[in-house]
């Protein structure tokens, strides 16, 4: 029987997840910015946008407790340059139309964090999981040894985004508050960015009211999908939320194909071929895993 905040946090999961998806739409519009720029006001006004909402839920005493923790602080500075990067290669593929690598990059992410667990974390990996590992593996040195063409994107977005996630699991912190502390940190490198080396996207550069107002957005749509994936992994378990996150690259597929007509090439197709595969292997993995669990609780 599924319970009302189960259901909830499903309606969050597919929330957050498809507002990932569909996230290149909005980046898309930002071809009158440079990546390096965008990425100064995602900084901004995701900072600005999150500590209103701190503010206003009144979470400010938390954001005092991770400053006191020097460790904290350390960590999620090391934290804040990993996702600064990470969003820096998602705006320039999606601007420069590698939509593809970029779905590719977030597939790949679920098996990296796997294999990152086993060399970082002393993680034992199952039978299903070392074959889905070496499916993916096999699929992306495909494409390197037979085509000649390193998925650069895919690995670079799979990479930091998975070993942001390693870090972030050393420093236990609200995803709220991390994020604010995170674009807090890399806030004076950006506004010093926009100040003297591009100076095309500040207010009084010639931008529309329109562009302007695109660029605002940048807040929200950074820090609103994130809120709903915290909201519904507080929820859902685990391994279900496991499910719920190829939904956004999925997406991101569909557009890249069918709206944008990036075009699909024959190498693309193998790797991403091996990568379902493997996802596929993961998710009957994470199903089998989870009856034999509930069986050895005395569970119906």
């Amino acid at each position: 029987m599924i319970s009302s905040e189960q259901r909830k946090g499903g309606i969050y999961a597919l929330s957050a997840f498809g507002l990932w998806g569909f996230m290149p739409i909005y980046f898309k519009q930002m071809g009158f910015i440079s990546a390096e720029g965008l990425l100064a006001h995602r900084v901004l006004w995701s900072c600005l946008f999150t500590l209103l909402l701190i503010i206003l839920w009144r979470r400010l005493p938390l954001i005092i407790e991770a400053i006191r923790k020097s460790k904290i602080l350390v960590t999620l500075t090391m934290s804040s340059l990993i996702i600064g990067s990470n969003w820096l290669i998602f705006i320039w593929a999606i601007q420069n139309n590698h939509m593809l690598d970029a779905s590719l990059g977030y597939y790949i992410n679920p098996i990296l964090n796997i294999a990152l667990g086993m060399i970082f974390l002393k993680e034992r990996l199952r039978r299903l999981q070392w074959l889905a590992v070496i499916l993916a593996f096999t699929g992306v040195m495909i494409q390197v040894v037979a085509f000649k063409q390193v998925p650069v994107v895919a690995i670079s977005l799979a990479l930091t985004f998975s070993i942001y996630g390693l870090i972030r699991k050393k420093a236990p912190v609200d995803a709220q508050v991390g994020l604010f502390l995170e674009t807090l940190i890399l806030l004076i490198p950006a506004v010093l960015y926009m100040m003297f080396i591009d100076t095309t996207s500040t207010p009084d550069s010639g931008l529309s009211l329109q562009q302007l107002l695109l660029l605002l957005l940048a807040g929200p749509v950074t820090s609103i999908p994130l809120m709903l994936f915290t909201a519904a992994s507080q929820r859902l378990k685990y391994s279900t939320m496991g499910f719920f996150q190829y939904i956004g690259p999925s997406i991101m597929f569909l557009v890249a194909i069918f709206i944008y007509q990036e075009p699909l090439r024959l190498s693309q197709i193998i790797t991403f071929c091996f990568i379902w595969l493997a996802l596929i292997l993961l998710s009957v993995e994470v199903i089998v895993n989870s009856r034999k669990t509930t069986i050895k609780a005395g569970q119906p």
